[in-house]
């Protein structure tokens, strides 16, 4: 990481977000893909697509990449020395069926922040993107909007759109948002992004015929703990402490 820590901080804080950051190497990423094609031959992509959820308590190489040196390196730069895996779940947008044109009944991922679903209090969310493939413009990758994290909360509301991947199938009214000035957050397979619980973000259709698959890991720091929020009834049953101590134990079932 040639990018000092107070670095990396000074820009997570501002904007919200870093992107582009360097994990895998080529032999990490093919073991990464090789591992994950079999799962998909195991379940088939229609459960792939979004419904391995903290598998990482499964399987070892999961655990592996939730661990990885360079992810905790930069958790570590922004968290603090202490920090808890909250969830995981690998998304995977699949190339269009051939004869099938684009639509908005296509997967995407409407304008949202991650926090409107976590019930968490006292310490930030950092949600990571690790890229398994390319991530770029025409096969969806993940747009933000910079400094939107700095705003609160948004109100969401049931969306407009067929094809919501969120599983409560909300967005933020984009009347609320700068849309214009979003900015797009393409990946080389092997790198990742992360963002800050309330950044506001979305993804739009894969219209390519290639696929897009990452793995997504929430992470907190050890002083944050769950609330009581019929708003948000997330329960967390795989935190799992990645680096330092857990003093606090707010996680303990």
């Amino acid at each position: 990481m040639t990018t000092s820590p107070s670095e990396l901080l000074e820009t997570y804080e501002q904007q919200g977000f870093l992107s582009g950051v360097p994990v895998l190497n080529d032999g990490e990423l093919r073991e990464a893909t090789l591992a994950f094609a079999r799962l998909e031959k195991e379940f088939g992509e229609d459960y792939t697509q979004y419904s391995l959820h903290n598998v990482h308590l499964e399987y070892l190489w999961v655990m592996g990449l939730s661990k990885h040196p360079r992810i905790l390196q930069v958790l570590q730069a922004i968290l603090g020395p202490d920090v808890i895996l909250l969830d995981s779940r690998f998304i995977c947008k699949y190339p269009v069926p051939a004869g099938r044109t684009r639509g908005d009944e296509l997967p995407y991922v409407a304008w949202h922040q991650d926090m409107r679903y976590w019930g968490i209090a006292g310490g930030p969310v950092l949600s990571v993107w690790l890229a398994l493939d390319d991530s770029l413009k025409e096969n969806g990758a993940l747009q933000v909007i910079p400094g939107s994290h700095c705003s609160g909360m948004f109100p969401h509301r049931q969306a407009v759109r067929p094809g919501n991947m969120l599983t409560v199938n909300q967005e933020i009214p984009e009347e609320l948002l700068h849309t214009d000035q979003a900015v797009l957050c393409p990946l080389f397979a092997g790198q990742m992004s992360i963002h800050d619980g309330l950044l506001v973000h979305a993804s739009e259709p894969n219209t390519s015929r290639k696929r897009r698959c990452g793995f997504v890991i929430r992470y907190v720091p050890t002083r944050a703990y769950p609330i009581e929020d019929p708003d948000r009834p997330r329960k967390f049953h795989a935190t799992v402490v990645v680096c330092g101590t857990d003093q606090f134990k707010h996680f303990s079932h």
